[in-house]
């Protein structure tokens, strides 16, 4: 009778896991399409806070290579998205990490020209203290657009430091860590993205191969 009761118990459990488990199968399915798609909307938005709209004419997110180079920091390949006008290169978008963040990594999208100019950068994911590290998002604060305009000189351009320790970029009341990250982040990733401006140009389009 027992054993009778266990298999009939058994058998219930792992129907239910069977169910289960083809429910939550069956949501992603459906609800994949439009992640991907609100991830594209969300990519494609970010993507023209960096760059000034008028001066390039190309498809940013059908435009991409990627790099799985240090400075870029953990987490590789990073995508690295080409602006262009008219077939001429005009800026690189280039997504990079740092690991030095009070609480993990920060993700971040720099755009630059050819000179080591940054012409924009954006936060595009973190878990810093709210109320201190995450000032770094440009709805929080405006501090991150203390980059733009700015010309890296060098792979560890002293410039490229918060206030308090030499450098041109204010700090946080509380957290001196988080901006200290991005920083030195946007320093490296720009300097390696300036000295092979032209090789990354010149890589074959993987962003437009997806879309065939």
């Amino acid at each position: 009778m027992i054993l009778a009761s266990m298999k009939k118990n058994g058998a219930i459990l792992t129907a239910f896991a069977l169910a289960t488990t083809g429910s939550v199968a069956l949501v992603q399915q459906l609800t994949a399409p439009r992640i991907e798609a609100q991830e594209k909307k969300h990519l494609m938005r970010t993507l023209t806070q960096v760059l000034p709209a008028d001066e390039y004419n190309n498809e940013l997110y059908l435009d991409c290579i990627e790099s799985n180079a240090p400075e870029l920091g953990p987490n590789g390949p990073h995508r690295i998205y080409r602006a262009k006008h008219n077939g001429q290169p005009v800026a690189l978008l280039v997504q990079h990490i740092t690991p030095e963040g009070y609480s993990g990594n920060i993700d971040i999208l720099t755009a630059l020209y050819a000179n080591a100019e940054i012409a924009g950068v954006r936060i595009t994911q973190h878990k810093e203290t709210p109320g201190l590290g995450d000032k770094v998002e440009v709805k929080k604060s405006d501090w991150v657009h203390s980059f733009s305009g700015v010309q890296v000189q060098s792979a560890e351009d002293p410039r490229f430091n918060v206030k308090k320790e030499g450098g041109m970029f204010d700090q946080f009341t509380g957290a001196t860590i988080t901006p200290r990250a991005v920083v030195h982040s946007v320093n490296t990733a720009t300097w390696y993205a300036h000295q092979n401006f032209d090789s990354l140009f010149a890589q074959p389009n993987i962003c437009q191969e997806e879309q065939l």
